[in-house]
């Protein structure tokens, strides 16, 4: 554990991972100043729980450095060029993340981490880890970019787990040098924050950092060879193994699927000839394509850290995942209405359109930048019709357009509480029995809602209203 008496801390943000390293280095001896552009009244009530705390806070100037500070701590989503990190980098101070400062403050004797990243999944796949590691009788939590902050838990203790399933974003990444995982899994790559990264290769290297230094396993998407490529480009200690995860049958060193089983021929004494059995695909909840993904990549970092598969199994069966992930909300008349407002870009949008046979589609919202040609003309033949909603709608339209002609589209130019109700209605009006009207919006949710659970809260509630009216 680093030294802290004495030293002069910025920390950037009031957010809950600012306050969680502010109060825990201020209880370390540094004099801590906590900076935030905000002057709002939750602002100011959490700068004065601070300031009770010792902790000095300045609000209203998040640009300038203070007199005296040696390292910068900031929160996962500021930008890299940020006013205050030129300052910094202009004075030669470092700047750090909160899961760098977790790393620093482990003792000797620390739970290892288990860490994941990704452009989608990483929530579903920490969580389905954190299960499985419980099943197999290890103290273990899901942590990092879920849950309670990654710096609150590795004060508890060394002796407080044994081992940690680290959920950890590009951001996080970005500012975690030091970072040295016991195993890690980077489930897929796709354009996403590039407006933060700069470009998708930037992106792609800030999500490879959690390779750097793995001791057994660095597990990768078989179907996505750019996290292999970030395998092979990593510096690992030695002996530490490159693992696939595949959909279809596996070769040596990977877990996949044979014949509705989930098999790892990876940790077993004799991989050109055995396999071992870990589950059934129905033991995975739902049995998604991309979910199954999401269960080879906890499976792999488990076995790598010894976990039986008897375990493995248990724990699989005993997860649910969080609401508004591919979550089965009602059958209304024979179409079944399925929520995946979690599904923010286009890349998480195909994994749950590839899901479903017969769709009517629920689409739309902040695009961020992203383009839907793609999305559209892989997905085309499943649509019978598709709702567009939210203020870049015209994209989606101007690509179905393209890739779909015949495909029916509904443009709903309203904005009010009721436009979730018009959509839910007018995809009843496309659908017929035995079609799924799937709400996978491949857009960020703030243009209409506060977030995307409040977008899923509302897509259900429309959809239990026309149940009740049917």
């Amino acid at each position: 554990m680093s030294n802290w008496q004495g030293r002069n801390v910025t920390v950037a943000g009031l957010g809950v991972s600012g306050l969680s390293a502010a109060r825990a280095l201020a209880g370390l001896g540094a004099a801590v100043t906590v900076v935030d552009g905000g002057d709002g009244e939750t602002h100011r009530a959490r700068a004065a729980e601070l300031a009770a705390a010792g902790i000095a806070v300045r609000l209203g100037d998040a640009e300038t450095l203070p007199e005296g500070t040696d390292l910068v701590v900031t929160s996962p989503g500021w930008k890299p060029s940020s006013p205050l990190f030129t300052a910094a980098a202009d004075a030669g101070v470092d700047v750090v993340g909160d899961v760098e400062i977790a790393w620093r403050l482990r003792g000797p004797d620390a739970a290892p981490w288990l860490a994941i990243t990704g452009t989608n999944g990483k929530t579903t796949t920490t969580q389905m880890l954190a299960s499985i590691l419980a099943a197999a009788g290890l103290r273990t939590a899901a942590v990092g970019n879920i849950g309670t902050p990654i710096v609150d838990v590795v004060l508890e203790g060394d002796e407080a787990y044994d081992v940690l399933a680290v959920e950890l974003s590009s951001y996080q990444l970005h500012w975690a040098p030091s970072l040295r995982a016991h195993s890690a899994a980077v489930l897929n790559l796709a354009p996403d924050h590039l407006d933060w990264h700069g470009s998708m290769e930037a992106y792609a290297a800030d999500k490879g950092r959690i390779y750097e230094g793995n001791q057994v396993a660095c597990v990768y998407n078989v179907a996505d060879k750019a996290t292999e490529d970030l395998v092979r480009e990593a510096d690992v200690e030695e002996g530490c193994r490159a693992i696939g995860f595949t959909l279809t049958a596996p070769a040596p060193s990977q877990l996949g699927v044979v014949d509705g089983i989930l098999v790892d021929r990876a940790f077993v004494p004799d991989r050109q000839q055995q396999a071992q059995e870990l589950a059934e695909v129905s033991d995975v909840r739902p049995s998604a394509p991309h979910n199954i993904a999401n269960a080879l990549a906890a499976a792999g970092l488990a076995r790598a850290f010894g976990v039986e598969a008897a375990a493995v199994r248990e724990g699989l069966r005993a997860f649910r995942p969080d609401a508004h992930r591919i979550e089965h909300v009602a059958d209304v008349e024979g179409v079944a209405y399925i929520d995946d407002s979690k599904a923010t870009n286009t890349h998480a949008a195909q994994a749950s359109l590839a899901a479903y046979e017969h769709i009517v589609w629920i689409a739309g919202g902040l695009a961020k930048g992203a383009t839907f040609d793609e999305l559209v003309a892989g997905a085309a033949g499943r649509l019978r019709g598709v709702v567009l909603i939210g203020a870049d709608r015209a994209l989606i339209a101007e690509a179905l357009a393209r890739h779909a002609p015949e495909v029916p589209v509904v443009d709903l130019d309203r904005t009010d509480t009721g436009a979730m109700s018009e959509a839910v209605r007018q995809a009843a009006r496309l659908a017929r029995p035995g079609d799924t009207v799937l709400m996978a919006p491949a857009c960020a949710s703030m243009d209409m809602f506060t977030n995307y659970n409040k977008r899923g809260d509302a897509f259900a509630a429309a959809v239990r209203e026309l149940g009740a009216s049917a």
